[in-house]
């Protein structure tokens, strides 16, 4: 039996260290760095330089991605909003474009910064970016999904004086499989140290006992002395509870050479400790303080959760000591109508509409999220597949990651885990996804390198990849896979659950989980979770919806000829459990069944042309609907599907029974029923031993009547990262959505804010995200604005020829 046990969590200290630089009088240690860039999208010589003029480039704040921006005319070219036939990724990237670009940045130092290191440190830039500070060429980093850091000390100038921070990203070629956005897209910050300081990352905490009596909290701490003179110092440590009270103390003495850094542990206990677990994300803090000769040099505040994991075949995953089956789905970094840009909101929102919807777990597919990402899981309770690569030295695309592997991979890796190691919500690393060379004896050596980097670096999780049957190769066994297992702690088999019982005959030893799952085989992989401990989950692909792999969950009728990605103009996977604007699709509404989140869900088949077929591609769903508005098509038989647990169902249609059916898993919890249409209430109810237990009601609706506009939020505090989402929904007279409804919709924004994006959802409805004007989709569109600094109130009118307007109001504090 395999055992990890740790508490954790590194949160971003930018929002904590105010308050300790209040108590000691400090300057913040940390200063978030997004907004004043200047930006063009184009190569231009000599952009590094302190001198050049860049007065004319556009200012933008950050997070920033150029790929989901308009782009200028172009003769002879077809192109549409952000889209164009000239996209180098493509059906891949949604057919957008990347190319190159360059972002500046000036900055002037205080007085009060005389002396210390400071340090920036991006979260994320997609993709090959060069970093100089007033001229000087600080380093290249290639990879788009890892942070990194630079040391700007020895080239700023005095306190007063202009310093510019130039970057030069290059987005170029077929190097990714889906959407991946383009420019500096995550945050940036400034880190601001004295010479004896805490190093990046360099908080590390574990526990290594948790009960429910007591935790043992175990504090490593990188203490570094940038000075030129050995430095004596003292680490103490305070353990705060969620109400910020003080409730463990420790403190060690130490010394330091110069230009060196040492290691501090640190050990204490926390009596009855609250246990962070998915349904109560508790969270402590651990204040590390360095002090040296009765002053405070630096002190930083580590945010973690106290919780232990255990993973065996024989009784499954463990949280604190309890089963917990994993809910699971892939989620890869964009955000819809936003791009790739990772704003706090949207990246909160994202975990917070996943959890809402009884996912108790996503897998990041496939690369390391943005530190915004991984705090809301954190602070939701949502467990974490921590993925690092999609590929390894054998490319997927000509110019993709591939390019770097060799050289970068432990850079990379690590980047992963020292940002991520203190975070309760990640319970598995990945260091793959479908790789290519897996079985191979270079990627069977490869696999061993990244697992062994891992276990240095953090050996209180689990290793895993997603390893696929052989695609790549077909014809090649099954069992080729036996040694790439044979490496992994945790078992990730993508699309192969009918391997799970067979396989556990051979090799009882495997701790098995659904790394990627279909759709259409939600209860399949879930009957397995079920049923044997040795599976602990299952991850769909995809938990919600994404830009790019255009159309890998389309369907088409019979005689078209499709592709496996269709073309121009899908630009929208169509495959996730929830869409790109955070709504529910038709296959979520069969896992809420699947996973007992709802006693019946019904849905209606849109009508197929009489002697066709509708198919559907391996990723995708029927082409369902809760709706009863299918005015033109009067007595056509309609196809009805009622998702249900219930022993029966009795579907009505203008209080006319139509039929009552039995329904089991053998069933796949379905009931199907061939329904003339004609307007009026279609109703079905679920039914045990007779009895009444559930029941939904479709109504044909009237005409578009009016607009309705809801705000996610009422208030909002005026924050860096912050966003507001009104949803727009079409209504008739009686205030029903109006499913089909597809009408233009345009938008006045008055107060503190400005429009940052529109959408619909549509994927094959290719237009700008950036104009005040979007159609709506299924009866519905959104808009999300961006607030400024000040205070007040925010008020957005909903306008469409011939019906009535809707407004909606958001005040911010």
């Amino acid at each position: 039996m395999r055992k990890f046990i740790y508490p954790l969590l590194f949160l971003p200290l930018l929002f904590a260290l105010s308050s300790c630089t209040e108590k000691h009088s400090f300057a913040e240690r940390e200063i978030l760095f997004n907004s004043g860039w200047k930006f063009t999208r184009a190569d231009v010589p000599g952009a590094e330089e302190h001198g050049f003029d860049d007065s004319a480039w556009r200012t933008v704040d950050l997070p920033h991605d150029w790929s989901i921006e308009d782009l200028p005319p172009k003769e002879g070219v077809k192109q549409t909003g952000p889209f164009s036939e000239e996209s180098e990724g493509g059906i891949s990237t949604g057919h957008v474009v990347g190319g190159r670009g360059w972002y500046r940045k000036h900055f002037k130092t205080a007085p009060s910064d005389e002396g210390k290191i400071i340090r920036v440190l991006f979260d994320g830039v997609y993709m090959d970016s060069d970093v100089w500070i007033n001229g000087v060429h600080l380093g290249n980093h290639p990879y788009g999904y890892t942070a990194f850091s630079y040391d700007l000390t020895d080239h700023l100038f005095p306190s007063g004086e202009n310093n510019v921070l130039a970057v030069r990203v290059n987005n170029e070629g077929q190097n990714s499989r889906w959407y991946s956005g383009s420019g500096i897209y995550r945050n940036v910050t400034l880190i601001r140290t004295n010479p004896l300081h805490a190093g990046l990352w360099g908080t590390f905490i574990t526990t290594p006992e948790v009960s429910r009596d007591k935790a043992v909290v175990h504090i490593e701490t990188k203490v570094v002395n940038s000075g030129s003179l050995q430095e004596e110092f003292i680490a103490r440590v305070d353990l705060l509870n969620p109400a910020g009270e003080i409730i463990a103390s420790t403190e060690k003495r130490g010394n330091v050479e110069p230009g060196d850094h040492v290691f501090v542990y640190q050990e204490t206990d926390v009596e009855f400790p609250r246990l962070w677990c998915t349904h109560k994300p508790v969270l402590y803090t651990a204040v590390v303080t360095i002090e040296q000769e009765g002053k405070v040099t630096d002190q930083t505040e580590n945010t973690f959760g106290i919780r232990s994991i255990e993973f065996s075949p024989e009784k499954g995953f463990l949280l604190n000591g309890e089963s917990t089956l994993l809910k699971g789905g892939c989620m890869h970094h964009d955000n819809g109508p936003l791009g790739a840009a990772a704003f706090d909101r949207a990246e909160y929102r994202r975990v917070e509409i996943m959890k809402k919807n009884g996912f108790n777990a996503i897998r990041t597919a496939h690369n390391p999220p943005s530190s915004a990402f991984m705090d809301a899981c954190d602070r939701l309770g949502m467990l974490v597949i921590n993925e690092a690569f999609d590929h390894w030295q054998v490319p997927k695309n000509e110019m993709d990651y591939h390019r770097f592997f060799d050289e970068w991979w432990e850079t990379d890796l690590a980047s992963m885990v020292l940002r991520d190691r203190n975070r309760p919500s990640v319970i598995i690393w990945s260091i793959g996804n479908e790789i290519k060379e897996r079985a191979d004896s270079n990627g069977l050596a490869i696999a061993g390198m990244l697992r062994d980097k891992v276990m240095k670096m953090d050996a209180t999780r689990p290793v895993t990849q997603g390893v696929s049957e052989f695609w790549e190769t077909p014809g090649r066994p099954w069992d080729d896979t036996a040694p790439v297992f044979a490496q992994l702690d945790v078992h990730g088999y993508n699309y192969m659950w009918q391997k799970y019982e067979s396989d556990h005959e051979i090799y009882p030893e495997r701790i098995m989980i659904g790394t990627e799952s279909l759709p259409s085989e939600a209860l399949e992989n879930w009957q397995m979770a079920e049923k044997h401990p040795y599976v602990v989950g299952d991850f769909v692909w995809t938990g919600w919806d994404y830009f790019g792999e255009s159309g890998i969950g389309s369907h088409w009728l019979d005689d078209d000829d499709k592709p496996f990605l269709p073309p121009w103009p899908w630009f929208n996977a169509n495959c996730g459990d929830i869409s790109v604007l955070g709504y529910k699709k038709p296959q979520m509404y069969f896992r809420d069944v699947v996973w007992r989140n709802s006693p019946l869900e019904m849905m209606v088949h849109a009508p197929v042309p009489e002697g066709r077929t509708l198919i559907v591609s391996k990723w995708g769903w029927p082409d369902e609907h809760k709706s009863w508005n299918w005015e033109g098509h009067e007595g056509t038989p309609l196809q009805v599907s009622v998702y249900t647990r219930c022993q029966q169902v009795r579907l009505e249609l203008n209080g006319q029974v139509i039929g009552i059916k039995d329904v089991s898993e053998d069933t796949g919890l379905t009931a199907r029923f061939e329904v003339p249409w004609q307007p009026g209430e279609l109703v079905a109810t679920g039914m045990d031993d007779g009895k009444e237990v559930a029941r939904e009601v479709l109504r044909t609706t009237g005409p578009p009547h009016g607009l309705r506009i809801m705000p996610e939020r009422d208030t909002v505090k005026a924050a860096p990262g912050e966003l507001i989402w009104f949803n727009v929904e079409v209504v008739d007279r009686n205030g029903l959505l109006v499913p089909g409804a597809e009408i233009p919709v345009m938008f006045t924004i008055e107060g503190p804010a400005k429009l940052q994006a529109v959408g619909n959802g549509n994927p094959t409805g290719m237009k700008s995200f950036r104009q005040p004007l979007v159609k709506t989709y299924g009866g519905r569109c959104q808009l999300i604005v961006r607030p400024g600094k000040r205070s007040g109130e925010i008020s957005v009118l909903a306008k469409s020829p011939g019906i009535s307007s809707g407004t909606g109001k958001v005040v911010i504090l």
